[in-house]
């Protein structure tokens, strides 16, 4: 008798997990889906973004050179960045992406995206790239010449133009018009 209680108790346990896993997955599943689906948007974004941003004529070695669309950390897009970007020319340039361990001024980027969530590792590669013309785009809020944001479960963002001019960068006014929010370049009365 006593074995026969032992046993059934495993079952119980096993019995209440899969009632969990049953009553929880829809919810698990359709985050997971929803997360999937906002780093698809987002790689879409990263590509648009370089259809409405002026490079110095420096920023490419040649008029082939290709455009260097750079991941720093983690990659958040699975291969939905890969698929949206094969075949893509931004300017004339076919679009490279790489994904980078270590970021530096010389590191090639038209456009880094930064999706680490610590504050002073995005901190140091910002400051990395600062004064190059490096597009930077970031998940962390106040951190990217462009940050994401999520306003009513849509992905939205934020452009800081002032860190745009700081890297010669010229970004278009229709790309400035869709933004959440934007700080203004000084005027060169004020410099």
């Amino acid at each position: 008798m006593r074995r026969a209680a032992t046993c059934s108790r495993p079952r119980a346990g096993l019995a209440a997990v899969i009632l969990i896993c049953i009553v929880l997955a829809p919810g698990a599943i359709a985050t997971a889906h929803a997360q999937v689906q906002e780093y698809a948007l987002k790689a879409a974004f990263l590509l648009k973004f370089g259809l409405y941003v002026e490079w110095p004529s420096t920023a490419f070695s040649s008029p082939t050179s290709p455009f260097n669309l750079c991941i720093a950390g983690q990659n958040p897009f699975g291969d939905s960045l890969d698929k949206a970007a094969a075949d893509e020319r931004i300017n004339g340039h076919n679009v490279v992406i790489h994904q980078l361990k270590t970021v530096g001024r010389d590191s090639g980027c038209h456009i880094l995206y930064i999706g680490d969530s610590d504050a002073q590792h995005v901190a140091q590669i910002i400051a990395a790239v600062h004064g190059s013309s490096v597009l930077t785009v970031s998940d962390a809020s106040g951190a990217g010449i462009i940050d994401f944001v999520i306003v009513n479960d849509r992905v939205r963002f934020y452009i800081d133009d002032e860190r745009a001019a700081q890297n010669g960068l010229v970004i278009s006014s229709k790309l400035l018009g869709l933004a959440l929010n934007v700080k203004r370049r000084s005027s060169k009365e004020e410099r």
